[in-house]
């Protein structure tokens, strides 16, 4: 079995989404990845890049994993770093599931879909991991006075009518991305329905079934995620590509995912995200609320950020027409080796090379002098503001 390299993680894969037929019918390079054999082109990454920032792109995220939470609001929010006590129903937020230590085992998103009812979408290479980290925590909470099986996939406390349910199995998803995204929206769901607003989850009705559509993003561009059950997934993807066809729409891979993340900064799991580093040293203590008086890392972050990270995740550019950085390539300065390339790609908007690197604090200031080794060569680069691209 093949194996491929992205974000510096070799992946051996096994599983296919509902999607996988469509993918090898309409062209695409499959790779493995995260476990799962997905499309990473289907014409050239730059090509899908450029539809993406110009026009429209359509991804299958069926691979990233979905869970619900039922009655157990307080209880997830000692899990996670944001607070899902400040959610409106039909609201979601980015948040970080941490170990005890601090470390990031997961970056993901969480919707408050009711009262007392919550949808995350986790990535795909962490579901079983993720799964079973909540599944762990929530036994704890397991009352005595009801014993009794769980269904398959589900844990329940008995007496409080609180579960978690692995529903990735049964459902899939695709993010469409790009700026002719309301076009697209209203040619899928009518022109009188509205596009919901940012960080929000509505449902909608798709010819004779109900379907989720989140508005959040991953590629820098506006955009929808759409949610649905896995027998509809061939219908939904190419009515999505027959309805943006005279929008220039694209199906995309995970290289056109990638480069586009990387451009806005936005971190890969896995890569610049790790058990090994916690969202603060990431600079992404905006998603912490440490106001919350207990979740799991609370009191490592609490320390981390009174004593300052010992290493920062910062972007940076190359100088010149050297090759591009990848990940694991170390970075110097003066002569002194400070961190590591965490990701690293030539940018198709930029037209130079880019990457995130963990870098040792008093040398990560924006605009500071680098120098990235590069098969035995040292090639200037310069540490940049986040966003590395930014709309005109």
């Amino acid at each position: 079995m093949s194996t491929f390299r992205l974000g510096g993680v070799t992946e051996t894969a096994q599983k296919t989404t509902p999607l996988y037929q469509e993918h090898v019918r309409r062209g695409a390079r499959i790779i493995p990845f995260g476990g799962w054999l997905m499309p990473v082109q289907y014409t050239s990454i730059v090509e899908e890049h450029q539809a993406v920032r110009n026009n429209v792109g359509v991804f299958d995220i069926s691979h990233m994993g979905q869970f619900i939470v039922q009655g157990a609001g307080d209880w997830l929010n000692t899990m996670l770093t944001n607070n899902i006590s400040k959610l409106d129903v039909g609201i979601g937020q980015y948040t970080f599931l941490l170990n005890e230590a601090g470390g990031i085992i997961d970056d993901l998103i969480v919707y408050r879909i009711g009262a007392q009812e919550f949808l995350l979408v986790v990535n795909a290479a962490r579901v079983d991991d993720d799964f079973n980290w909540l599944d762990q925590h929530l036994k704890e909470e397991r009352s005595p006075d009801r014993p009794g099986p769980a269904a398959a996939g589900e844990t329940a406390v008995p007496g409080r009518e609180v579960s978690l349910t692995n529903r990735s199995a049964d459902f899939g998803g695709v993010a469409i991305q790009g700026p002719r995204i309301a076009e697209l929206f209203h040619a899928l769901f009518g022109p009188h329905i509205e596009l919901p607003p940012r960080n929000s989850i509505v449902d909608l009705n798709f010819k004779e079934t109900t379907v989720s559509v989140a508005r959040t993003g991953y590629t820098g561009e506006d955009g929808v995620e759409i949610f649905f059950r896995a027998e509809i997934a061939t219908e939904l993807w190419n009515a999505v590509l027959e309805k943006g066809e005279k929008l220039g729409i694209k199906p995309c891979g995970l290289g056109a995912r990638d480069t586009l993340r990387l451009e806005v900064c936005y971190p890969l799991n896995g890569s610049d995200l790790s058990p090994e580093h916690n969202p603060i040293e990431a600079g992404l203590g905006f998603f912490v609320d440490l106001s919350k008086q207990s979740f799991i890392g609370r009191d490592v972050l609490q320390r981390t950020k009174e004593n300052g990270p010992a290493h920062k995740l910062v972007p940076f550019r190359m100088e010149g027409k050297g090759p591009p950085p990848r990940p694991h390539y170390t970075v110097f300065s003066n002569g002194e080796r400070i961190g590591e390339v965490t990701s690293g790609t030539l940018s198709p908007s930029l037209n130079y090379g880019i990457g995130m690197a963990y870098l040792s604090a008093p040398q990560a200031k924006i605009g500071t002098k680098i120098e990235i080794e590069i098969r035995g060569q040292k090639f200037p680069a310069t540490i940049e503001k986040k966003p590395l691209y930014k709309k005109s």
